[in-house]
């Protein structure tokens, strides 16, 4: 690491992952509290020798580089104390610490890997419980006794679904429901010698019962039970853990869904069925081409595979043992599936796949064997590269540390939508978008209907590194293309069209005559309204009444009322703005319409911001 690095990291550093501690004279103690949260969580970097002033929103001035005086002492410190009993376990080597001389003061930097999952937690002061930390996107944070309780179960290599359900047996399995399984399991295992055995000894041989040798109690394993057992068993013994299917597409007006999936009586509320159920739901929109090998019809696709994929990791790497919810939501575009825990491997490792660390490998074990994540460890990278088949956005796999979530999102949308490119270009001009690049256009077509992403986000998307992504985000920022909203250390971004790009010179003449030109279009105004009401082509006619009936009237419904495409819904609304009949508060997503008439002053002027220095 440079001078270089150092700058580009209070630049443009995410601060989830970057922690600046003062260290003129000594070792500050805290450093501690932040080793232990890192990596316990996504790793990160220790900086000593730089303070952090958090309520400075200048960049230039959020940070003083205070440097460390006598380096050899506070690294002797360091790996004194990180090798004694201060810390529970050392799973740093040399290379994970350097000097770095920074305009001739010494900077420390400390790369704090994220654990492996059989070391974690990772405490200090001797205290399991109250020495744990966790990092989230507001700091570092202690972590509760169930926090505590999630990584110890998680560094059992058996996982966390072999476990005996005290006083649960066959009498709680519902019956139908494993006799579906059962014929699942003869079709595709015919010759196989389960197929022979009583429900009984089939849940043993699958691991969903269990019998101790040594305490000889014997019983339903969270395993036999989350996935055959009676739904009211299921909710009494499982009541921190629900599921919930909700189809959001094809909404009728004031209704909040299409299709749901819960728990309404209507079935037996255990895993498998809810699987199955979900499955055909998620797939039955789904196009499928006609293929015939020999005389059998092959309709399975490639995507079908990737969504069932999708629903098979969320399901196995629950940990079902705190509260949350197993939850797909499928939109028009995109499908949304969530569940309870937290990523126990790090990022790197699920993209490259080839290493399956399910919390739930006898679940895992049995879906497999009725044909579902065939390839342990390949679950994800298969996903990706259908996605990248079908050129469309990259899935995004978030830890949500704070809600004790991770979220899976497999947008079915172009990396580049046909109609958001031609919207983006006539908006800035094709000359000026153009010359943005391949990244900028990406990230401008993620967010241009009013959607935000984060730095993470696009991390995963564009395949770079948190400063990468970073600077490309701050230049976007400077440029005025988009918006950037901080809360603490989460920040967002989102499309800004408050201000048209222009090249510097552009932007100084534009200014200045514009400038002058306010007073005199004040005056026009009036009249320009009355004119242009009389120039109108039906078109604009109609959509200008549509918006004098509603306000809030969206791009999409003004197309479909008019039946007219997108990109001509977008240009008529340009014309009739250009105009002055109608100006935009708010964002494309959340704001409104409003129609200019003889008594306004003047419309919103959109004026290009002066050239940064």
């Amino acid at each position: 690491m440079t001078s270089n690095d150092i700058n580009d990291m209070m630049l443009y550093g995410e601060r989830i992952n970057i922690e600046y501690k003062e260290a003129t004279n000594e070792l500050p103690k805290s450093v501690w509290e932040t080793y232990s949260s890192f990596a316990n969580t996504i790793g990160g970097t220790i900086v000593l020798g730089i303070k952090e002033h958090r309520n400075r929103t200048v960049e230039h001035e959020r940070f003083e580089v205070t440097g460390v005086n006598d380096t050899d002492k506070i690294l002797k410190s360091f790996w004194d104390t990180i090798n004694s009993d201060k810390v529970s376990r050392n799973i740093l080597m040399e290379d994970n610490v350097e000097c770095i001389d920074y305009n001739g003061k010494n900077i420390i930097a400390i790369h704090v890997p994220m654990a492996n999952y059989t070391m974690r937690p990772i405490y200090i002061n001797k205290n399991l419980i109250g020495g744990s930390y966790k990092r989230n996107f507001e700091g570092v944070y202690h972590c509760t006794d169930e926090e505590v309780k999630s990584m110890l179960r998680d560094a059992n290599e058996n996982g966390n679904d072999g476990t005996l359900v005290e006083n649960y047996d066959l009498n709680d399995i519902d019956m139908p429901t494993l006799h579906a399984y059962r014929n699942r399991f003869e079709v595709r295992n015919v010759d196989h010698a389960f197929n022979q055995l009583d429900d009984k000894e089939f849940l043993r041989n699958m691991g969903g019962y269990v019998f101790d040798r040594n305490t000889h109690r014997e019983g339903l394993t969270v395993a036999g039970l989350m996935m055959f057992g009676k739904g009211l068993p299921v909710r009494d013994r499982f009541d921190n853990i629900r599921m919930d299917y909700i189809d959001k597409t094809n909404l009728e007006t004031d209704s909040r869904w299409s299709d749901r999936l819960t728990y309404d009586g209507t079935w037996e509320n255990n895993l498998f069925n809810f699987f199955m159920r979900v499955i055909a739901k998620l797939t039955q929109d789904l196009k499928r081409p006609f293929k015939l090998e020999g005389m059998e019809r092959i309709d399975d696709t490639p995507i079908h595979k990737a969504v069932r994929e999708a629903l098979t990791n969320m399901i196995i790497h629950a940990d079902l043992l705190i509260t949350g919810v197993l939850k797909i939501e499928k939109y028009e575009k995109e499908f949304l599936f969530s569940n309870p825990g937290s990523l126990k491997l790090p990022m790197e490792d699920i993209m490259h796949g080839g290493n399956s660390k399910a919390r739930n490998p006898r679940i895992q074990n049995m879906l497999r064997m009725i044909g579902y994540g065939e390839n342990i460890g390949s679950g994800y990278p298969t996903i990706l590269k259908t996605w990248k088949q079908q050129n469309w956005r990259k899935p995004i796999l978030i830890d949500r540390t704070e809600l004790r979530q991770v979220d899976l999102t497999l947008p079915m949308v172009s990396l580049l939508p046909a109609s958001t490119l031609a919207e983006m270009k006539v908006y800035y001009g094709e000359e000026t978008y153009n010359s943005f690049t391949a990244n900028e256009q990406q990230v401008m077509a993620y967010v241009w209907n009013g959607d935000s992403v984060s730095n993470m986000e696009l991390q995963q998307m564009l395949g770079k590194n948190s400063l990468e992504i970073g600077k490309l985000l701050h230049n976007m920022v400077d440029k005025n293309l988009l918006n950037q909203e901080s809360k603490n250390r989460w920040t967002t971004y989102n499309i800004n069209k408050e201000i048209t790009p222009k090249n510097g010179s552009e932007v100084k003449s534009e200014v200045k005559n514009e400038k002058s030109e306010v007073k005199n279009r004040k005056s026009e105004v009036k009249n320009e309204v009355k004119k242009a009401k009389g120039t109108l082509a039906k078109s604009e006619n109609d959509v200008l009444n549509l918006i004098k009936q509603n306000s809030h009237i969206t791009y999409a419904e003004i197309g479909e009322t008019l039946s007219l495409g997108e990109t001509s819904v977008y240009k008529i609304l340009k014309n009739l703005r250009e105009k002055n009949l109608i100006h935009r508060k708010g964002g494309r997503v959340y704001g409104y319409w409003v129609v200019n008439n003889e008594s306004v002053d003047l419309p919103h002027i959109d004026m290009p911001a002066p050239p940064r220095r």
